[in-house]
């Protein structure tokens, strides 16, 4: 049995006609760069993520840029964010001129302690941009609290967020602005790269639309220097079939999210998330991720004379799992401020010691909407039996 961490083979056999019967209709229509599509997408995004305005971008990391540089963040400004994310969460921050400056994680879910976050404030601190990890929501009332007292701006990174909620009201709606992804593996994907930025706020909507083309509020006029990202009409296309039946793929991923938390919930060894997202947390579950907190399971490896000693030991368990068929992914194996293109912010080993132990642990088991009982029972059984004494 060989079980992927994600697939979109049965999505695409439910939805493919529509989705082709969607993209003759762009291609025939002539119109492949904005249009009605991209116009349909952008109203029916803002809706579902109960903003005022949502403005379409060629990416995640385009749509992070385009809000850093609509709020006036660039040279000397510092952007206090998590250091345990996409690489990307800070690369934006840099292409701006500004400086990511990192706090460290709570261990329980993942995302900035959000004690540290005053402590991280400087006079040249301009924004808080808290990333809603692996779908998991902030506590955005307490962000817009420290940001409202400090005069912060806040951009939110909800590239793996798309449908999460904080106390009921989505992601990317408490902010001045959210940042979406549309990358395939997402739980909203395109068929190839996508974003999208959203905000109540009518002026940055304006700023953000003509910043995205190359800072042209009309035709052949230019007020700033901007960007090309535009989100395609095919894609717009494509997102506009999947929007309907987003939350109907979340409430599947977390039907098998409260399965993996119920059955693996005896091993001592493995922490899971935290109990509190069983029950309507809001969490949009784009990653299972659980931590690996000790080896105690070597001894029941049967292949353990392949394995190298040497690793980790979420390693040595994630080389066990895929001789077994079941293959998962590590979000994310060094932590951004330990990455060599950030090696002149100053930050060493031992910085953020909860973000460096984390990334040695953690892995992803499989989770998909479409992820059959019989093959999340097959993962279950096989991480049961190698802990097996």
């Amino acid at each position: 049995m060989q079980i992927p961490p994600f697939s979109l083979d049965e999505q695409i056999s439910e939805i493919g006609d529509e989705i082709e019967e969607a993209l003759i209709r762009v291609f025939r229509s002539g119109k492949y760069i904005g249009g009605d599509e991209v116009a349909l997408f952008e109203k029916a995004f803002a809706s579902a993520i109960q903003t005022s305005y949502s403005v379409s971008c060629n990416s995640g990391t385009d749509a992070l840029i385009l809000a850093l540089r609509s709020l006036n963040i660039g040279e000397d400004d510092e952007v206090i964010t998590s250091s345990f994310s996409f690489f990307a969460t800070a690369e934006a921050i840099t292409s701006v001129g500004a400086r990511p400056v990192f706090v460290d994680i709570d261990p329980k879910n993942y995302l900035m302690d959000l004690g540290l976050i005053e402590k991280a404030i400087t006079p040249r601190t301009k924004a808080i941009l808290p990333v809603h990890l692996f779908g998991h929501p902030m506590d955005m009332d307490k962000i817009m609290a420290i940001a409202k007292i400090n005069n912060l701006k806040v951009v939110e990174d909800c590239a793996q967020a798309a449908g999460a909620n904080w106390r009921g009201k989505p992601v990317g709606s408490y902010g001045d602005v959210g940042c979406f992804s549309f990358f395939p593996t997402k739980n909203l994907g395109a068929a190839g790269d996508g974003g999208a930025i959203t905000t109540n706020d009518c002026d940055l909507a304006k700023t953000i639309r003509e910043l995205a083309i190359h800072g042209m509020p009309k035709r052949y006029f230019h007020t700033k220097i901007g960007y090309n990202s535009r989100l395609d009409s095919l894609q717009a296309a494509i997102l506009n079939v999947k929007l309907t039946r987003l939350n109907k793929w979340i409430e599947k991923r977390n039907t098998i999210a409260i399965n993996y938390i119920s059955k693996l919930s005896t091993i001592e060894s493995i922490e899971l998330p935290s109990n509190n997202l069983i029950n309507n947390s809001g969490h949009s579950w784009n990653q299972f991720v659980i931590r690996i907190m000790d080896n105690s399971f070597v001894e029941n490896i049967k292949s353990i004379a392949a394995c190298d000693f040497d690793h980790q030991n979420r390693d040595l368990f994630k080389t066990e799992l895929h001789r077994l068929g079941i293959n998962t992914i590590i979000y994310y194996p060094i932590p951004i401020h330990l990455q060599p293109a950030y090696k002149d912010l100053g930050y060493k080993e031992g910085s953020l010691p909860v973000t460096e132990k984390v990334c040695t642990q953690v892995i992803s088991l499989p989770i998909f909407p479409e992820l059959k009982s019989i093959h999340q029972s097959y993962v279950i059984d096989k991480i049961k039996e190698i802990y097996k004494k």
